[in-house]
């Protein structure tokens, strides 16, 4: 008589070695912040943003006298920051019946945590995920918590009541962004930037991943194939528009949205309290709970200098 396994369950290897993550998207707008010199540190709760503004008024030359005319204004603009928190607490020992005891450290009183590098690399990721969606669509008034802790870019414009239209065609939300009109709506906000914007070498166009893979397919469908491969180059969700400097970027952040932006980088502030707090942390053993702790803290917020040089696209 041959082996008689009728009473063994089938074996899976459980690979003690082996665990995945899922994938993440960076903190894009926030690194585009930074690179733009617009950060400003040293912010326990707020800070502002000061504006000088003046004009030239001309006046008829060739007389003697002085006649003032013209003015100076001071104004400001606000950089609210939220405030941050991270706190889990890991129990090693709720490893032990499952295969995760492979990886355990011998002991009944562990001290760590196996795939520590892992879990740590994974909770970094998560919270510059989350925070790439706030700094775009956070509001203090939301229900959600990794949301409410300061508003975003989205509010923020909104609530300006001055930046300028760029839906010209009066696109509606029953159309939506498609690949037969994402090549209009671009064109339409890139003529829509104000005169005294135009030419600025920092100018971008902000989307979500879906209209930019709309505007993609707008453009292969159109063939348009007579620009250069460097101004068609779609590598890490950017591209410049034939014809301009202007580059279209997209980020995680206005995913979903059906919304656009054309603005200066120079024209988006960041707060925060230390640059770069939130990607510290700790994971320490708390003797007194027998347990290990991940901890993280940070402070963010942002606006906008001059919401009268924004141009944004809504769905009518």
């Amino acid at each position: 008589m041959g082996f008689d396994v009728s009473a063994l369950s089938n074996y899976t290897i459980q690979n003690k070695d082996l665990l995945v993550t899922k994938s993440l998207f960076d903190a894009k707008t926030q690194s585009i912040i930074q690179s733009a010199g617009n950060v400003m540190a040293g912010v326990k709760s707020a800070e502002t943003i000061n504006v000088l503004g003046s004009d030239a008024v001309f006046q008829q030359g060739g007389t003697c006298g002085f006649n003032s005319s013209g003015s100076t204004a001071f104004t400001q603009r606000t950089v609210i920051v939220g405030k941050f928190k991270v706190h889990e607490s890991l129990c090693p020992k709720t490893l032990e019946a499952k295969y995760t005891q492979l990886a355990l450290s011998a002991g009944s009183i562990p001290e760590a945590i196996p795939f520590e590098k892992q879990y740590t690399d994974l909770k970094a990721g998560i919270i510059a995920e989350q925070l790439e969606i706030a700094l775009w669509k956070g509001d203090t008034s939301s229900a959600d918590v990794n949301l409410n802790k300061f508003d975003g870019l989205n509010k923020l414009i909104d609530a300006s009541g001055v930046a300028i239209a760029g839906n010209t065609t009066s696109i509606t939300a029953a159309t939506g962004i498609t690949a037969a009109n994402a090549l209009t709506i671009v064109k339409n906000i890139k003529n829509a930037i104000p005169a005294r914007v135009k030419g600025k070498k920092d100018v971008r166009i902000w989307c979500g991943w879906d209209a930019f893979d709309a505007l993609v397919d707008g453009f292969v469908n159109a063939n348009y194939f007579n620009y250069g491969a460097s101004q068609l180059a779609y590598a890490d969700g950017e591209f410049t528009i034939p014809g301009t400097a202007y580059k279209v970027t997209a980020v995680h952040g206005l995913d979903g949205s059906n919304r656009l932006f054309a603005m200066r980088d120079s024209n988006i502030y960041m707060g925060c309290d230390i640059l770069g707090e939130e990607d510290k942390w700790e994971i320490f053993y708390a003797k007194e709970a027998m347990e290990v702790r991940f901890v993280s803290e940070w402070k963010l917020g942002v606006n906008i200098a001059f919401p009268n040089e924004v141009v944004q696209f809504t769905l009518a």
